[in-house]
């Protein structure tokens, strides 16, 4: 019992040495002091996640395609960035009953934005925690989808029926607001037929 015991650990541990790689990288001073600080103010638990965070990123927005400075492209979308200020300013300037208009129309442009750069269909709901994934990364907010309710937490666009447009469109769905402040509840109403054209 005891040697089976010896056998499976050793097992499982030349399993983990053969399939990680050890990397060892040179930091500057500087580089090495700001990730320190970091660490020691609790911005980041330690290197390695640091690592890891920076790396998904990195590929999440293609970041590999990126001309610096500049021209950030992200499949087929530019990306810039943008204060949400601004944003702001430019929706103010719309008719509030443009609102959910404008919102569908946005919704459109992101349906075709992660359709052709992550190859998914918005409609189908299996694919809706890669959106989200991508819409957080790319600073929309913190999407969940509980049971029939679409969640929205830290929206960088704080009009309900902006958000109720965009959502609508982007996942094939009919919504109903339930919250008119942030974190915005959206319930699911129905999902429309989805077109196979």
């Amino acid at each position: 019992m005891q040697e089976d015991k010896k056998n499976r650990l050793e097992e499982m541990v030349s399993k983990d040495i053969a399939s990680s790689k050890r990397t060892t990288i040179i930091l500057d001073k500087d580089e090495r002091d700001f990730i320190d600080q970091m660490i020691k103010e609790g911005k980041e638990p330690g290197i390695k996640p640091l690592i890891s965070k920076m790396l998904d990123v990195y590929q999440s927005m293609m970041i590999y395609d990126w001309r610096f400075p500049g021209e950030y492209y992200y499949g087929i979308s530019r990306i810039a960035f943008v204060n949400v200020e601004l944003i702001n300013i430019l929706i103010q300037q719309i008719a509030k009953e443009k609102w959910w208009e404008i919102g569908k129309e946005m919704g459109a442009a992101i349906k075709v934005s992660m359709e052709t750069t992550l190859g998914l269909k918005a409609a189908q709901r299996e694919n809706w925690e890669n959106i989200f994934k991508r819409l957080k990364v790319q600073g929309f907010g913190d999407f969940y989808l509980k049971d029939k309710y679409l969640l929205l937490k830290t929206p960088f666009i704080g009009y309900t029926e902006l958000w109720r447009g965009i959502l609508e469109e982007l996942f094939n769905v009919k919504l109903d607001t339930k919250t008119g402040v942030p974190p915005f509840v959206f319930e699911i109403k129905s999902q429309k037929s989805i077109s196979t054209q």
